[in-house]
């Protein structure tokens, strides 16, 4: 009896046992069928530094990590299962299929959706005011710029609000070296237009370099641009506008001396002598003396007519390059565009006062002008937002030129103008006392330190 009971209880163990394990294999069967069917993976691809590869309808994550220059393979073969699915590259080695990370759909490039949101999965940097997007995905070390028109967050009322600001702010730098002149002689005036003067002087040849020179580079090697036929086409353009500028003032300053010799001769009786006083003696200055201080007033007012050329220029492209840049970096160029334009209006409001023989509502004008002029490329910023694209060529071109001639322009007028007219060739430094020299030397160097700092930003 013992024994039945025995016998019926190990036949039970075993069905339970039996049992058990088909239903462990029935399990290990289902996990296994639960992984998809993959016997080989193709058209790899990297999204940022993660790997995705296709297998018929669906993209996978491959479970690899490429260190820096690396290049993975664009395909897998030999794909088999051991509780999860592997692919052999071509070396032979199993990489893990991470089945689980499997996307139905590939993603969506962020050059294709155009929206705001997109720029963060990019590289953005600004150059002269203009962002450049540079893509995530990477292959090969190899950055691949991109080149579409970008839709930003803009704060429209902020903009035409801030419009009012750089304009009270450039007024106030050309006006006030103006009105300090028409004062009556106050203590140390003429050391705070000394100070001034040379100040706007570093503040022009910083100008011409750090900020046109530098960003028209940055504009001509723009690699939306393509590579450029000729690697020295900002120095030549530039270089175009020094002769330009030397050539205007070469005409103007021949015309101003022809003109003044045919006053002076219309004065002179057909004997060739000059009217004299009642005593005998001239009643007014020698002729040369004369001649020579009208074609230095005349001078003076050309070569002053071509710096404001070249600000006029580059002002306008500051306050449409102001206006462009997205909601995020708006701020920030924004405040240095405000120093920026002080500094440059006491420059060349500085050199508008030294005009002595110049009517004060010419005067007037030529500030005027300088004050509106960022202002009005604001206006025409905002009229273009929805359209501008700062990578496409022929604005990369039409920018870069203009910021390389404005460089040409300011070149000249700080370097020759300004500088060595002031220091050298009789100039009122070159026999000044030392003191003097020295508060001159200063304010100089500081112009130029302070507006080559405002380059890192704008």
């Amino acid at each position: 009896m013992r024994s039945v009971q025995a016998l019926a209880l190990a036949a039970s163990a075993v069905s339970y046992v039996a049992a058990n394990d088909i239903t462990l294999l029935v399990r290990q069967e289902t996990a296994l069928s639960a992984a998809p069917s993959i016997t080989a993976v193709s058209d790899c691809h990297l999204h940022g530094t993660v790997q995705y590869c296709v297998a018929g309808t669906a993209e996978y994550q491959m479970n690899v990590s490429p260190t820096s220059g690396e290049v993975l393979p664009t395909e897998y073969s030999g794909c088999h299962s051991h509780s999860t699915t592997y692919c052999q590259n071509p070396e032979g080695e199993d990489i893990q299929v991470l089945v689980g990370a499997s996307l139905e759909e590939p993603e969506t490039p962020a050059a294709e959706t155009g929206t705001s949101e997109t720029i963060s999965e990019e590289d953005c940097h600004f150059h002269a005011g203009i962002q450049h997007c540079v893509d995530g995905a990477e292959e090969e070390g190899a950055s691949t710029q991109n080149c579409s028109r970008r839709d930003r967050d803009y704060n429209i009322p902020l903009r035409i609000g801030l419009l009012f600001v750089i304009l009270i702010t450039s007024a106030t730098g050309v006006f006030a070296p103006i009105i300090l002149s028409r004062l009556p002689v106050l203590p140390h005036t003429d050391v705070v237009l000394l100070v001034l003067k040379h100040f706007g002087t570093g503040v022009i040849i910083s100008t011409a370099f750090v900020h046109l020179f530098t960003h028209a580079q940055l504009m001509f090697s723009n690699e939306c641009l393509g590579e450029l036929n000729y690697e020295a086409t900002t120095a030549a353009v530039v270089m175009a506008g020094i002769f330009i500028s030397f050539l205007v003032e070469y005409i103007g300053r021949r015309f101003a001396r022809s003109k003044v010799m045919g006053i002076e001769g219309a004065t002179e009786q057909s004997d060739g002598s000059t009217h004299a006083s009642k005593n005998g003696s001239d009643s007014s200055p020698p002729v040369e003396v004369e001649r020579i201080g009208h074609h230095g007033h005349a001078a003076d007012t050309v070569g002053v007519t071509v710096m404001e050329a070249g600000v006029i220029f580059h002002s306008i492209l500051i306050g449409i390059t102001l206006v462009v840049a997205g909601d995020s970096f708006f701020i920030t160029l924004f405040i240095v565009i405000v120093f920026h334009q002080f500094f440059e209006g006491i420059a060349l409001g500085t050199c508008i006062a030294a005009l002595s023989s110049m009517p004060l509502l010419k005067k007037t004008l030529m500030a005027g002008a300088f004050a509106l002029v960022t202002p009005i490329g604001m206006a025409i910023g905002i009229g273009v937002l929805n359209h501008f694209n700062g990578n496409d060529p022929s604005t990369i071109i039409a920018i870069g030129t203009l910021d390389a001639f404005s460089a040409g322009i300011l070149v000249w007028v700080g370097v020759v103008e300004m500088l060595a007219a002031d220091w050298f060739n009789g100039g009122p430094l070159v026999n000044a006392p030392i003191g003097r020299v020295l508060t001159a030397g200063i304010a100089l160097v500081i112009g130029m330190v302070l507006m080559g700092l405002l380059g890192k930003w704008a």
